[in-house]
């Protein structure tokens, strides 16, 4: 059953068209027609970025060309690198990628619209290095070489973050991670591309938009805070006791619910059995039986589902993901679904401007400022 849904922030309201992707119909989540479940079980990132831009999936010349595409544009510019060596490291990580983003915009801007897609590539290409290049020379004092053999983003990102290359499960983890997060309609972050996009204004203005709508809590974080939330306890005895008494307290869980779904998340399900068999390979499964505690005590006692960001917690702890990288994954995923969007924007285009009910003074009369209290 669809949920209907209602209520402020513009909630059911429809906005406009897409072909991109149905969320929440019959509890699912289908990019071009293509369940989420399939694709992450059978697609690489690649595949399924290509799909979203391309409106088809590729054969496989097509697919090896893509990700030759990618692999090429990896590198940054060496301006843009020393405009990241001047970022602190308490920078807030979509600070960085917005600005990132507006650099690599400033040096090779998109120009004319025929250029969207040699654009919308290139930061593809680009995300993971941006994030991972200020992070670590930041953070760790490394001025980290770019360019590497991996022939996926999963791959290139994970190799960039530790230095080495990542196992089969890791590369495997992150594509997934990747697929799960690469679109999902008209949510916060996209509407904001496309308002942006239906000025007519360039991609990457587009994208540092939508980056921009990810610094609040309400949108992006939500697995940073699941992560803050698990970390410090050491049993499901532990997590129970705590998390009945957050509730108690009406304090907010982050990772559990949903604006669209009802009963489940599809992409939770996915992403908690590779957070359980990577937790089956560390020295300590701690934290995925205190996240699989949490899940339970939510069911039980406030009848909520955990959705796509909460399992990710554990999954990229296990992989040796920092906490301030957990949302920048999110960004190189979702920059394949926020350009599709503005494209298909573009393709069909009328400014969005919506209406306002006023709710303030009707008439006032004027008061000379000598007069007025």
């Amino acid at each position: 059953m669809t949920k209907k849904l209602e209520g402020a922030g513009l909630r059911g309201q429809v906005a406009g068209e897409t072909s991109l992707s149905t969320v929440g119909q019959l509890e699912g989540l289908a990019y071009r027609g293509h369940k989420i479940e399939v694709l992450a079980e059978k697609a690489s990132f690649e595949e399924v970025a290509y799909l979203l831009l391309y409106s088809k999936l590729p054969n496989a010349n097509e697919l090896s060309d893509y990700k030759n595409l990618l692999k090429s544009q990896r590198d940054l510019p060496n301006e843009l690198k020393e405009v990241l060596q001047k970022i602190p490291a308490s920078a807030h990580p979509m600070d960085v990628m917005r600005t990132g983003t507006s650099m690599l915009g400033n040096l090779e801007p998109e120009g004319s619209f025929e250029n969207q897609l040699n654009s919308i590539n290139r930061m593809i290409a680009t995300m993971p290095s941006i994030v991972t290049y200020w992070y670590k020379f930041s953070h760790e004092g490394l001025d980290i070489d770019l360019n590497n053999d991996e022939d996926t983003m999963a791959g290139h990102f994970m190799h960039i973050l530790h230095g080495k290359e990542p196992s089969e499960l890791h590369k495997k983890v992150m594509d997934v991670s990747l697929i799960l997060y690469a679109e999902h309609e008209f949510n916060a972050s996209t509407f904001t591309a496309r308002v942006c996009a239906s000025t007519m204004s360039d991609i990457h203005s587009c994208v540092v938009a939508a980056i921009g709508s990810l610094r609040g809590p309400l949108h992006g974080g939500a697995n940073e805070k699941a992560m803050e939330l698990i970390e410090n306890w050491t049993s499901r005895d532990e997590a129970k006791s705590k998390i009945i008494d957050m509730l108690s307290k009406k304090e907010k869980i982050m990772g559990f619910g949903h604006a669209v779904y009802s009963i489940r998340d599809p992409r939770n399900d996915v992403i908690k059995e590779y957070a359980k068999e990577l937790s089956r390979l560390a020295e300590n499964d701690t934290l995925y039986q205190v996240a699989e505690e949490v899940e339970k005590v939510m069911a039980d006692e406030k009848k909520m589902f955990a959705n796509a960001d909460f399992f990710h917690a554990p999954a990229y702890f296990y992989m040796g993901i920092p906490t301030k990288l957990f949302t920048p994954i999110f960004v190189m995923s979702r920059v394949s679904g926020w350009t599709a969007h503005c494209m298909e924007q573009r393709a069909n285009n009328r400014i969005i401007r919506p209406s306002a009910e006023f709710i303030g003074i009707e008439s006032a009369d004027w008061v000379d400022i000598a007069d007025r209290t």
